[in-house]
């Protein structure tokens, strides 16, 4: 058989035929001498028969497509390569390591011994009215004070007749009308008392600047009455003694602790002593009253056991509170 095929060996073959078993339609592009020789598929002369529709037409096409899509990809990647790739940023932030910490455990036993606050003054003044001491507070604040070192039979021998008490200030009395009230026979009571080193009268307070408020309140009281300072501010024990014996003095007014020295010193008596009288229901400026601080509690008591309560269980000597 010749190796030469002309183109009457194409005219021959019937339409969709393969040109040969076995072989793909580049093989139409390809002489038979060994020799490959690149066929331009666009030129009509060289294009395969239009009504060629088996499987090598198909083939044909997809490489045709394959190649281009190719060298499209080449293309783009060769200008992803090629692209700038960004510097990775300074402020990126690095992941962080999660720990996870243990709630605290909370004791019940803290709960139970945590102190509750304590009350003030001023918060149980600001739910309630402040009311007028009474004679049973002196009785009850007695007992409270002398029940840790005294037994039952002694707290019964401080117990006060009511007798001895003078009606207490209701808080609308001043000073003045207050001492006119339970001393209507003041004057007549004045000139009799000719005793010195004794007062028919004595005002206990808090403080020497409360006890010159109290001197200066009293001005339509005490009318003609010869009144002393009795505290330790800017007054020496000796000086106070000293005018205690050369004048007759008929009221006293100051603090516990210095008339508790005075009688200590002998520069006072209480035996000419007719009343007492407490400032009870004034407070200073934290809304203490008198007998709310504990300096002024103690030394008040104590002067009490001064001879004080033998004279109030023998009917001569009157307790009031202002």
């Amino acid at each position: 058989m010749a190796d030469d095929l002309g183109d009457e060996w194409w005219e021959k073959q019937p339409a969709g035929a393969d040109s040969s078993p076995g072989k793909s339609s580049d093989s139409s592009d390809v002489s038979f001498d060994g020799i490959f020789h690149l066929v331009d598929l666009t030129c009509p002369a060289h294009s395969p028969p239009t009504n060629m529709e088996g499987k090598e037409g198909r083939c044909m096409q997809k490489t045709m497509t394959n190649a281009s899509d190719d060298e499209e990809g080449d293309t783009e990647m060769t200008q992803q390569e090629t692209a700038p790739v960004p510097a990775p940023s300074k402020k990126a932030k690095q992941p962080k390591e999660c720990f996870l910490i243990k709630p605290k455990e909370i004791k019940e036993d803290a709960k139970k011994t945590r102190k509750r606050r304590k009350k003030k003054i001023t918060d149980v003044l600001a739910k309630s009215e402040p009311k007028p001491g009474t004679p049973e507070d002196l009785q009850k604040l007695m007992k409270d004070y002398y029940s840790s070192h005294r037994s039952v039979i002694e707290l019964e021998e401080l117990n006060l007749p009511d007798s001895c008490f003078l009606k207490a200030n209701d808080l609308t009395h001043s000073l003045s009308s207050y001492l006119k009230e339970i001393c209507p026979k003041w004057v007549k009571l004045r000139r009799n008392h000719s005793e010195k080193k004794s007062v028919l009268m004595l005002i206990i307070c808090s403080s020497a600047i409360r006890a010159l408020e109290l001197i200066r309140s009293m001005t339509a009281f005490r009318g003609d009455s010869k009144v002393m300072k009795l505290f330790a501010k800017h007054i020496k024990v000796q000086e106070q003694v000293k005018l205690l014996e050369k004048r007759v003095v008929h009221l006293g007014v100051g603090t516990p602790g210095r008339i508790k020295e005075l009688i200590k010193q002998g520069g006072l008596t209480l035996n000419p002593l007719k009343f007492l009288i407490f400032d009870w229901n004034w407070r200073d400026q934290k809304m203490r009253r008198m007998m709310d601080i504990p300096e002024i509690r103690k030394e008040v008591f104590e002067l009490l056991e001064m001879g004080v309560l033998s004279l109030c269980k023998s009917e001569s000597l009157k307790l009031g509170l202002f």
